[in-house]
Parts: C-alpha cells; structure tokens; sequence
C-alpha cells in the first residue's frame, strides 16, 4: 500500500504542474528578445516596454543567452525590463508560469 501511495502522490505532482525552479536570464520582449538595434528605440529598456504595449502578439520574456521563455505574468516584467533577474516558477515547454520575479543578485 506504501509504494501505491508513493506512486500516486508522485504522479499528482507531474500532472499538477510539475516542479517550482528557478530561472535567470534578461527580461524582455519576444520581438527584439537581444537585438534591440532595429527599432532605433533608446535605450534598450524603453524599447522594451514599447514593443510589448505596441502589439497584442508581443510578450514580455526571460532570455538566458540562448533560449526565450514567455512569462505568464505580463504585468510585473515591465518594472524589470531590460535587467538581469532571477524567475521561480513551473516551466512548460518554453514558457513559464511565473510566481516571482526579483532583480538577480
């Protein structure tokens, strides 16, 4: 019976979302995501914040030098844009469901 309950609780977890990690990398927007050069917006932060209040289609991501993760949350980003930061959340695939945001240390 104990290795059952191990087995279904483990499973639980799997399919409720999986496991809280963190994640660092640069907030910004799934458009320029590192290039912000050709929107001739300056600086980088302020073209952040415009590409995403520009176009519906347009997130506020986590890019870690390869690889873009879309945020869940869209609204607390802004305050970090364009600043190295640290996101806890549940990743999947390559977005993450985000439950906090803090400038990297």
């Amino acid at each position: 019976m104990t290795k059952t309950m191990i087995f279904l609780m483990a499973a639980a977890t799997v399919f409720a979302g999986g496991v809280s990690r963190s994640f660092s990398g640069v907030i910004t927007d799934s458009m320029c995501i590192a290039n912000h050069k050709m929107m001739r917006i300056s600086p980088d932060t302020k073209c952040i914040v415009d590409c995403v209040k520009s176009s519906k289609s347009v997130k506020y991501v986590l890019y870690d030098g390869k690889t873009s993760y879309v945020l869940s949350d869209q609204q607390t980003p802004a305050q970090f844009a364009g600043q190295k930061v640290t996101v806890t959340g549940v990743l999947s695939d390559r977005s993450i469901q985000v439950s906090k945001i803090e400038a990297a240390k």
